[in-house]
């Protein structure tokens, strides 16, 4: 999945280098190549994952005989080389995408291309992934993949210890009641990791299952919402953990990855996405995943890391884009997409995904994933989050919330209103 920040400083150094390589990525200037329509799809993929992106277009293009799809391998690139090729007017016709805040204007809504295909079965698809690619209840992007949060955690490690393993419906207190018995400080050994910089992204599970928020759900206020009780204390759970030694920080400078420590057997639980999952697999870590622990009597909420397929407003052939992407978004191609975890509930239900222990919490966190993130509640989130962010690294590192968050709510109103 995507990063979620985009550093527009690099936009002007890049910008006509890209336009140099965009205006070459159409091999005529008529978008015909031996006589076919040529239909350009951009990717963030690389190595095998592009791999699977491009035999998805050797199908589409097996069912299309007179279109080449050009898939353009963006890699790390890819939010400069997108924003570059929007602001020049010649973007390719489909793109992966996930900041829809950011990019909305230069997309083509779907809704009228969905109202008119009854083929598209929008039903089959988990509805929470939908909260992620609307702006202004405008639809932009289809569901291509998801990763929702869920806690790792060591088996071995826990027999160890005597200590049962978690369940579905599991507390905080029952997480933290875990976490004090695998802690060793004399083996370097934590229940838990804490990113000393954590993505504030990321944090906002946590938020929702304990009442809180970042932003109030029309993204018009923050005081009150940022600064609430419920939203300092979920924060402060994590600061707490480690200043009182049963949480190890992780990933900063001259400090190991929460992965690594994972791995190397000294860590009892970490909360991550599906991406180390195989990793574990290969490393031969006896691990097991849970959904995300209460608090209390609360229902817990799942966050969402997505990404979606999207048209190009200025895509001088929609209607063939629409067509690939709905391609995209068929069973017959999710079932390639064997990298990300599947957003159709009949292509689930074939695969029997939910069958696995190991992935059955992720789609149990789907579930459960019904908030908007503030970044699409808000065009200037960006700036406030910022200063959430410095509360947040203060947080980590011992300081008490109040104070802090309060700060963050006093500089940050100001971006509301523009």
């Amino acid at each position: 999945m995507k990063k979620r920040r985009i550093w527009f400083s690099l936009l002007v150094a890049v910008f006509v280098l890209v336009m140099s390589a965009c205006s070459s990525n159409n091999s005529s200037g008529d978008g015909k190549k031996d006589g076919k329509t040529i239909l350009r799809f951009a990717t963030w993929d690389t190595g095998d994952t592009l791999k699977i992106q491009q035999d998805i277009a050797k199908e589409f293009e097996k069912e299309n005989k007179d279109v080449k799809v050009q898939v353009e391998a963006y890699g790390d690139g890819f939010d400069q080389k997108i924003a570059a090729s929007f602001g020049a007017k010649n973007p390719p016709d489909v793109m992966y995408m996930w900041d829809f805040t950011t990019y909305h204007q230069s997309l083509e809504p779907l809704d009228s291309y969905v109202e008119k295909d009854p083929d598209i079965k929008m039903d089959d698809f988990y509805e929470g992934l939908f909260n992620y690619s609307k702006v202004d209840k405008k639809l932009y992007g289809m569901p291509a993949g998801f990763s929702t949060m869920v806690v790792y955690y060591n088996k071995k490690l826990f027999d160890q210890y005597n200590i049962p393993y978690p369940q579905e419906g599991w507390t905080w207190d029952e997480f933290l009641e875990s976490a004090k018995k695998l802690t060793d400080k004399s083996k370097k050994q934590y229940g838990f990791s804490v990113t000393s910089e954590p993505d504030t992204y990321d944090l906002q599970s946590l938020v929702w299952s304990n009442g809180g928020s970042f932003i109030s759900d029309d993204g018009k206020q923050i005081d009150g919402v940022m600064n609430s009780p419920e939203t300092i204390e979920a924060i402060q759970l994590y600061g707490d953990m480690v200043k009182d030694g049963i949480a190890v920080l992780t990933g900063g400078k001259n400090q190991q990855s929460a992965s690594d420590i994972f791995k190397s057997g000294k860590l009892g639980m970490l909360i991550s996405g599906i991406w180390p999952i195989q990793g574990y697999k290969d490393a031969k870590v006896d691990f097991g995943t849970v959904m995300m622990p209460s608090f209390g009597s609360k229902p817990v909420k799942g966050l969402i890391s997505s990404s979606s397929i999207s048209i190009a407003k200025d895509s001088k052939q929609k209607e063939l884009a629409w067509k690939f992407v709905k391609f995209y978004s068929s069973e017959k191609a999710i079932k390639m997409r064997t990298a990300d975890l599947p957003v159709r509930k009949s292509v689930v239900a074939e695969t029997k995904v939910m069958e696995d222990a190991l992935y059955k919490p992720f789609y149990t966190m789907l579930e459960n994933a019904t908030n908007t993130p503030a970044f699409l509640l808000n065009k200037n989130w960006n700036e406030v989050n910022r200063n959430l962010s410095a509360a947040i690294n203060a947080v980590m590192l011992g300081q008490n919330g109040k104070p802090l968050f309060d700060k963050a709510v006093k500089d940050s109103e100001k971006y509301l209103s523009k």
